[in-house]
């Protein structure tokens, strides 16, 4: 019999290791297998150019990221080029790069306050509680943060990161990092502003700005074009996409030449670490002059920042990889796309990278370029990698002003306050989670996120503690529920059968017809004990109707005293029979001590 056992023991094991090796369940976790032999020339060329122009986006765009994070301009690049590699493994959406974003390096300064070693092992932290949640198949939590509440935390973030960089593109300093003493001393410093920053970083919002408006509004390429319109078109199409590579590589040239004459009008970005960071193990304790800050110190200087940042990051990429999916024709797995983030952030914390997640702007830039393969994204990654090898010396002079310039025209087409006066035609009350986190944003970042879905919740939960519950008083009183029953909603159902009930004279019996109840739980069948023993001792009946099969075999189960069910005889008219008849309750004079049917 042991012998016996083992080999049934074997066999399920064997057949698990099959089910878990088999190629269905590889294709799952490594989806590039199922587009890889499909792979074509014609493709390629077009991920070629959609990870070139995207790498001309993300270098300038990880050393402005970096600056909001408060971190060295270096640490932007760290965290660019792993989530290229990892995502062409792992990813289920051909258009999306994961990276430094705006957001998430807001939510890296709030909680580290630009501490290097805090920010590296967020990542770490970040990328262990995302795959996780991704193993676990946990990906439907993300499905409790409401659209509101997420527009208004980009909202309220595209004002925060935005008046942020006014210092640098001001050239100002001693700028507190909370929102409102920013504002206050932003203001009250104006005076000593810097006319060199200030002139450089208008001349850079200006160029971006109208180089956006001459990619939005471009005419198309077509069939027959002659070639010298095509070559112009293929010369302003690379001008205005990769518009912050050249902003960025101009100022440098101008703060250069400036550095040559002796003069210095600008603040520069100033020395950067050169080369490929080191294959090292996240801080786990940092060393803060004589003293050693253990693991459990770091984690509680994060605080909330543990959770709020990887729950953001997983909402933002999903989101994005959603709405890309959605708009190309194609499907997403939600779990798959968090073990993909969480890998890249979990290992990306192995070399020197704050926590990433999908950048919206360079997914819609990939999108726009034809990109057909999460391989773009490789090409991509190496422009970063050759970023850091040799022209991390020329980072020095890049003026601060130019990277503020980026980022402010980079975040202002988030803040998007036009939903307001859609959500007051659609449904007004979802305004109240939408305004909970737009303004509590500005005073903490979690406190908003919190307070938003707190009220979002309540809103979801309203209608299961106040189920609408119609009154018919033709012959009988009868109470129809038109929704599920679950404990937060039977004290407001008593209230109302009292009311209906019990407050008129003479009291009245009633009939509960629960043909629309759905759901039934246990704390409904206790309060509905509690009715039957209140009807009983005032010699009324209290009839049920409609109950579900499933319904009927709880209540019974429940062997609740007194309980009756009548049912009801359906004619063309969908109503009651009543010829002839006597209303129900009249005919329910039965004994209420035990169960039993009443049919009519």
């Amino acid at each position: 019999m042991e012998c016996l056992g083992d080999q049934q023991g074997r066999s399920i094991t064997a057949r698990t290791l099959a089910r878990c090796c088999s190629w269905g369940t590889l294709q799952r976790r490594l989806p590039f297998l199922c587009w890889l032999p499909q792979y074509s020339l014609q493709w390629m060329q077009l991920d070629l150019i959609a990870g070139f122009t995207v790498g001309l986006t993300v270098v300038p765009q990880a050393l402005a990221y970096a600056e909001v994070a408060g971190l060295p301009v270096e640490f932007g690049l760290y965290s660019s080029f792993v989530g290229c590699f990892i995502y062409f493994l792992l990813g289920t959406s051909k258009d999306v790069t994961l990276g430094p974003t705006a957001i998430m390096s807001l939510l890296v300064s709030v909680y580290t306050s630009g501490n290097v070693s805090l920010a590296i092992l967020l990542a770490f932290l970040s990328g262990c509680i995302q795959l996780a949640m991704g193993l676990l198949q946990l990906g439907f939590l993300l499905d409790f943060i409401s659209y509101p509440v997420i527009k208004a935390f980009t909202s309220a973030a595209a004002v925060t990161i935005g008046f942020s960089q006014v210092k640098n593109l001001l050239g100002l300093k001693d700028i507190p990092r909370q929102f409102i003493l920013q504002v206050y001393e932003t203001f009250h410093k104006l005076p000593t502003t810097r006319l060199g920053d200030a002139v450089l970083g208008f001349i850079c919002i200006a160029f971006l700005f109208v180089m956006k408006i001459m990619k939005d509004n471009f005419p198309k390429m077509y069939r027959g074009m002659p070639r010298c319109y095509r070559i112009c078109y293929i010369i302003v199409w690379v001008s205005t996409t990769a518009r912050n590579a050249i902003v960025v590589v101009a100022a440098g040239f101008v703060a250069y030449s400036f550095h040559v004459m002796g003069l210095h009008p600008f603040i520069l970005t100033g020395k950067t670490a050169e080369g490929l960071p080191r294959f090292q193990l996240p801080p786990f304790s940092e060393t803060l002059g004589n003293r050693t800050v253990p693991f459990r110190e770091m984690v509680q200087s994060i605080g909330p920042g543990m959770f709020v940042i990887p729950m953001m990051g997983l909402l933002e990429s999903v989101a994005i990889a959603r709405a890309f999916a959605s708009q190309n024709n194609y499907r997403i797995n939600t779990n798959q796309e968090l073990l993909a983030i969480g890998l890249t952030n979990f290992l990306g914390s192995f070399l020197s990278s704050y926590p990433v997640t999908g950048s919206f702007g360079r997914t819609a830039l990939n999108s726009q370029t034809g990109v057909c393969t999460p391989a773009g994204g490789v090409l991509t990654g190496m422009l970063v990698l050759l970023s850091l090898g040799y022209l991390t010396s020329l980072f020095f002079y890049i003026p601060k002003a130019a990277l503020a310039a980026v980022i402010i025209c980079a975040v202002a087409p988030m803040f998007d306050l036009g939903i307001c006066k859609v959500l007051w035609k659609v449904k007004r009350i979802d305004l109240f989670p939408f305004l909970a986190t737009f303004l509590l944003s500005f005073w903490e970042i979690q406190y908003g996120i919190l307070a938003g879905i707190l009220v979002s919740l309540v809103i979801l939960c309203f209608p299961i503690a106040r189920p609408d519950i119609r009154v018919t008083d033709s012959n009988d009183l009868t109470l129809v529920v038109m929704s599920g029953l679950s404990f937060p909603a039977i004290e407001y159902l008593r209230d109302t059968i009292y009311k209906k009930a019990f407050t008129v004279s003479p009291p009245r019996s009633v009939i509960l017809d629960f043909s629309y109840v759905n759901v039934l739980d246990y704390t409904v069948v206790v309060g509905l004990r509690e009715l039957l023993h209140e009807f009983q001792s005032q010699g009324l009946s209290l009839l049920f109707l409609g109950l579900q099969p499933d319904h009927l075999r709880i209540l019974l189960a429940a062997d609740l005293k007194g309980f009756q069910r009548i049912q009801r005889v359906v004619t063309a008219g969908d109503q009651y029979e009543e010829e002839s008849r006597q209303p129900l309750l009249q005919n329910a004079s039965k004994d209420l001590s035990r169960p039993e049917e009443l049919e009519h």
